[in-house]
């Protein structure tokens, strides 16, 4: 029977080898690499995902750094900088748009944190939303974080919600498999009836999801074809963001 220090080694071991692989790592992967056996290398990996350390790709997919992790690449860069950073681009799409434009980014527990804003041009709006923290499940954001593995649904989430959101887990797996084959999201009246939001990630170094830039506003002016035309400028402006980005944290990690 191991011990606890040897326990600890060998979780240590294996979140090494999860950090350093390039892709997700299933476990009989990562028994081969590590030299353990599978049922060890289960356990250890499960108790792991109990502290956000790795997540896995769905119930049986590969292991992949877990949201605790992926919210230590963002510390080299603060939310100010992030803020100045995106700043143009929030700006640009606000202009294009004349919608409510926003700046969030995955916080632990299943929810996402809004560090910046510009207001709609229009009479009828949305409100702000710096400052607020969002579950994942019914908002574009969450759902960008979700299916970029920058975020996870805590154990028991889904069967929590209630049946005027989100209660089926093969259904948010299609949507996050739609997201990932689009590069955006969109959210229809789950959060609020009437409210309508489309967002796109803002990766970071080794192409993590670092934050999420997203356009919200009413479904009376965001039709599908307005939906579409805002996605095109919003993935243009995260993917340049994101060039900026990953250029400015790849400076603080070799600093």
């Amino acid at each position: 029977m191991q011990t606890g220090t040897q326990a600890i080694d060998r979780a240590a071991q294996l979140l090494v080898l999860v950090v350093e692989s390039e892709g997700s790592k299933a476990v009989g992967e990562l028994a081969e690499a590590s030299g353990l056996p599978k049922s060890t290398v289960s356990r250890a990996v499960s108790a792991l995902e109990r502290q956000g350390l790795v997540q896995r790709q769905g119930t049986r997919g590969g292991i992949k750094p877990g949201p605790v992790l992926l919210g230590l690449v963002r510390r080299g860069v603060g939310d100010d900088d992030v803020v100045e950073l995106a700043r143009d681009a929030l700006n640009r799409l606000g202009d294009a748009t004349g919608e409510t434009i926003n700046l969030a980014v995955a916080v632990p527990g299943g929810l996402e944190h809004y560090l910046a804003q510009v207001d709609s041009r229009h009479f009828l709006g949305t409100t702000s939303w710096v400052g607020r923290r969002l579950p994942h499940h019914c908002t574009a954001v969450g759902k960008v974080f979700l299916a970029y593995g920058a975020a996870r649904l805590p154990r028991g989430r889904l069967e929590r919600l209630t049946p005027a959101t989100l209660t089926d887990p093969k259904r948010l797996e299609a949507q996050l498999a739609e997201i990932r084959s689009n590069g955006w999201a969109v959210a229809r009246g789950e959060l609020e009836h009437g409210l309508v939001a489309i967002a796109a990630p803002v990766r970071g170094t080794a192409d993590r999801p670092f934050a999420a830039l997203a356009v919200s506003g009413p479904d009376i002016r965001l039709s599908e074809q307005r939906v579409e035309e805002i996605a095109t400028l919003l993935v243009e402006e995260t993917t340049a963001l994101s060039a900026r980005l990953g250029r400015r944290l790849a400076k603080e990690e070799v600093a």
